[in-house]
């Protein structure tokens, strides 16, 4: 018994010499940083510990307990507010109800029959049932992502009396709500209208939700090791085992582990691109902006509310409510849709982050079941026109139907969806926007058709619009636009249709289907682009060759570039028509799209003229490394190297089937597109697949 009292005289004596006391210098010094900069990097935390004596532990550690008590005293001064708040609204339903047992009717001066105070009474019911369906979906919102308790599940109201309403029933837990006015509980509208009826309340659990979103978004860029575990070329993957321990919650998203179907992705990757950092901030904060920068992997995004504006330059915070649909560009593999909330700020000199987080509203509930955990991007501007940007991507998804087999690995390994394909897009597109704004000075490039800067802008405008529109006419998005006119059938061709917008108005049919060859994604990509090979493949050349007549680079790979096509047709010395063609590649995958321009219209737009008018019909290709063994990123640096997987191509075409407005589909239009595509896709299989041109 002696011993073990000397051993906890011994231990209490250990933890007595463990406690420190900051001195009032440290603590003034340590507050006046945390002011400046709540998350202090490695760099700042040693200088921070040479100054004041103090280990680089201790400062961390100094540092997360302020975060936490700031984020309580937060927690706390928006629960007394809704308290005040709630009280307000009790005491005001008071009067009413007391007010209507006063009441005196007007033209008699007796008072009101009971069948009118009853009908009060009734109306009084109702709106109090509306607040408690407020508070419970809202509660559900916060405890989803927040990881607390929901409100417990309270008894209906409706046939409560209204003194019971406010003295017998159980209290309210406003603790899980941030401060607000609960006056106004409007639930959002729908989604066609621009700007929904967010109440006070809404927006400030959106903005929580934000802020807890980035803070753990900052702790996910700036962790490694064991949080994350690098693999084979530029993508980390994230340790769930880790990440849990690191940020604990009750539960998951969609019902944990008795939901067979759910399935974690969570990637990281990081990259230099061409652009400074504001203009990618107000590139990715704006919808339309965005869209246009990654439409090989945003189908459709929309604002659907601002929350916040936030201050261009300053420590402001912009807060936005968005629809957002993510493809791969293929038919066989369904779009994943978001309803997010989409926050910037600047973290510090020189540095702006973007996270985007999942917020679920009942009307916006996603058909793929797709969540969005703390993701986006880390911008930090490197002063000479680049910028460094880290990208997180981290969703739970519940797969509704089995993946397809030829795209279960790309999926699977987070590729398809995945960080390391946004940060690749993000890339190469700054570097075509580089080229736009670049003056047309290189004749050689251009070849002398192109007469100005302004015709060269105008081009890679037109260039760009038909890009957008392949990429959406071959994807299975749900927007407005098209209507399927045929699933997948045994070939695997899905077809759509869609009324064209420019002259001359007409019905569009768009087929596309997806196949799998044992070449590397190069060669494909070489195959496909140069116009050298064109007739072994494009069927309505009828074997008749073409000849590049114009020339714009639009990025450092020699195979990113616009290029203006001729064909010579044997039986006439006169051809009126060009072939319009981008083709593009980086380590994600590869497009070569095209669509013929009458010489009139391109004539146009070679001048610099305005060409959102030029009637186009985008066919063309996108090629994807096969998931498992992905050496694309060393193909597209050694041009023409071979070996390591196969490729995935997704071909397209667009017809115009009749030039009415009303015209509908037929038969023969059906077989006419489902040939074009089988016959293309049996001459490339032929081609790629013979001996003499491996």
């Amino acid at each position: 018994m002696e011993f073990l009292g000397d051993n906890s005289e011994t231990d209490k004596k250990k933890m007595k010499k463990r406690f420190h006391r900051h001195t009032p210098h440290q603590i003034h010094r340590l507050e006046s940083s945390f002011n400046e900069c709540q998350h202090p990097d490695e760099k700042q935390r040693l200088q921070l510990s040479k100054e004041l004596g103090l280990a680089p532990r201790q400062i961390k550690f100094w540092f997360q307990n302020r975060r936490t008590q700031k984020k309580a005293q937060h927690e706390r001064a928006d629960n007394c507010a809704l308290k005040e708040e709630n009280d307000r609204i009790r005491f005001e339903n008071i009067a009413i109800r007391e007010a209507i047992k006063r009441a005196i009717c007007l033209s008699c001066g007796d008072a009101p029959l009971h069948e009118d105070s009853y009908f009060d009474e009734q109306k009084l019911r109702i709106e109090n049932a509306h607040l408690r369906e407020e508070l419970e979906r809202v509660s559900s919102i916060a405890a989803k992502f927040m990881g607390r308790p929901p409100l417990a599940h309270l008894p209906p109201l409706l046939n409560t009396m209204p003194s019971e309403l406010f003295h017998s029933g159980p209290s309210l837990d406003f603790d899980l709500l941030p401060g607000s006015s609960t006056s106004s509980l409007t639930v959002p509208t729908l989604p066609s209208q621009p700007n929904l009826g967010l109440s006070d309340m809404d927006k400030s659990l959106m903005t929580n939700i934000a802020v807890t979103a980035m803070e753990e978004f900052l702790r996910l860029t700036q962790t490694d090791e064991p949080l994350w575990i690098r693999t084979s070329g530029c993508r980390d993957v994230l340790n769930l085992q880790s990440y849990e321990n690191m940020f604990p919650r009750s539960s998951s998203r969609r019902g944990g582990g008795k939901n067979h179907n759910l399935r974690k992705e969570a990637t990281r990757s990081s990259g230099v691109v061409s652009t400074n950092a504001m203009t990618l901030v107000d590139m990715l904060m704006d919808s339309v902006k965005s869209s246009e920068l990654f439409s090989s992997v945003v189908a459709s995004s929309k604002t659907l509310a601002v929350v916040s504006s936030g201050m261009r330059g300053s420590h402001g915070d912009a807060l936005h409510l968005m629809l957002e649909e993510l493809q791969v560009l293929s038919p066989l593999v369904p779009t994943r849709e978001f309803s997010v909330l989409r926050y910037y700020q600047q973290i510090e000199h020189g540095t702006w982050a973007i996270v985007n987080v999942s917020y679920e509203l009942p009307q916006f509930i996603s058909h793929s079941r797709s969540y969005r955990f703390p993701s986006g991007c880390l911008i930090q501007d490197l002063s000479n026109g680049y910028s460094k940007v880290t990208w997180v991507e981290h969703v739970e998804v519940e797969e509704q139907e089995p993946v397809h087999e030829m795209f279960k690995d790309n999926i699977r390994e987070g590729i398809a969806f995945g960080a390391e394909r946004w940060i690749a897009t993000l890339q190469r597109m700054c570097e075509r926007f580089t080229a736009l704004v670049e003056p047309a000075t290189s004749s050689r490039d251009l070849k002398g058709v192109i007469p100005s800067p302004e015709g060269k802008g105008s081009i890679m405008r037109l260039a760009q619009r038909m890009v957008s529109n392949f990429c959406l006419s071959v994807g299975t998005s749900n927007n407005t636009r098209s209507t399927v006119v045929s699933g997948l059938d045994a070939f695997g061709i899905r077809v759509t249709s869609y009324k064209s917008q420019n002259e001359p108005n007409g019905m569009v049919l768009c087929a596309a289907t997806s196949f799998w060859l044992p070449v590397s994604p190069q060669r494909v990509f070489n195959f496909l682009k140069d116009e050298r090979t064109r007739p072994q493949w494009d069927v309505l050349l009828d074997g008749n060759s073409v000849q590049e007549v114009a020339h714009i680079a639009n990025g450092s790979h020699p195979g990113n570039c616009i290029s203006v096509l001729r064909g010579f047709n044997a039986s006439s010395s006169q051809n009126n028509m060009l072939i319009l063609q981008e083709s593009c590649i980086d380590s994600s995958g590869s497009l070569v799209v095209y669509t013929p321009v009458d010489l009139s219209a391109l004539k146009m737009a070679m001048t610099g003229q305005d060409t959102s008018y030029i009637p186009i019909l985008p066919s063309g290709f996108a090629v994807l490394p096969e998931g498992g063994r992905n050496n694309q990123t060393a193909e597209i640096k050694a041009e023409g190297g071979g070996g390591g997987g196969g490729s995935l191509i997704t071909v397209g075409f667009q017809i115009m089937v009749s030039s009415l407005q009303s015209g509908k589909l037929n038969m023969e239009s059906m077989e006419t597109v489902n040939n074009l595509i089988s016959t293309t896709v049996h001459q490339i299989k032929t081609t790629l697949n013979s001996p003499s041109t491996a």
